[in-house]
């Protein structure tokens, strides 16, 4: 599979405040806005994706957090939130790539490179807003537990 590295500026200050949160919260939370930002992806991807014979290939497209047992075989863990996005076809990698009998139709790739920016924009903005309202909560019911032992 081929990889592409993205430069992002701007989330160093987002990761220590998500340092501050505890894991459980953090993990949720940029799950949540990557599922949400995924989408993004998906919707161009399968908008893209030839009909072929039988449609399968768009119908397929999807965002999610779980891979096939040979797909995780294949790939290592590098992050502990990681969300797919793409096709669940067999054939849409021989669709994306093409094959000695078959020429390349690219759809992932393009729409990648169509929404990226709008993708990385949404994770920024939506994360900012989430990690504010969880310190928000955070910090409200600290203050609770402390009126509640105070009072006892």
């Amino acid at each position: 599979m081929a990889r592409s590295t993205v430069r992002l500026e701007g989330f160093k200050e987002l990761d220590y405040a998500l340092q501050e949160l505890p894991k459980s919260i953090g993990k949720s939370l940029v799950r949540r806005v990557l599922l949400k930002a995924g989408k993004t992806i998906a919707e161009a991807g399968a908008a893209n994706a030839p009909l072929g014979p039988t449609g399968n290939l768009k119908a397929s497209y999807g965002v999610g957090t779980k891979l096939t047992r040979r797909q995780r075989k294949m790939n290592k863990r590098e992050s502990p939130v990681e969300v797919h996005v793409g096709p669940n076809d067999p054939a849409a990698i021989q669709t994306e790539f093409g094959n000695e009998h078959q020429a390349a139709e690219p759809h992932l790739r393009p729409a990648w490179d169509a929404t990226k920016n709008q993708v990385l924009d949404t994770i920024k903005t939506e994360l900012a807003t989430a990690i504010g309202k969880a310190a928000t909560r955070l910090a409200r019911k600290a203050a609770r537990d402390a009126r509640r032992a105070a009072g006892q």
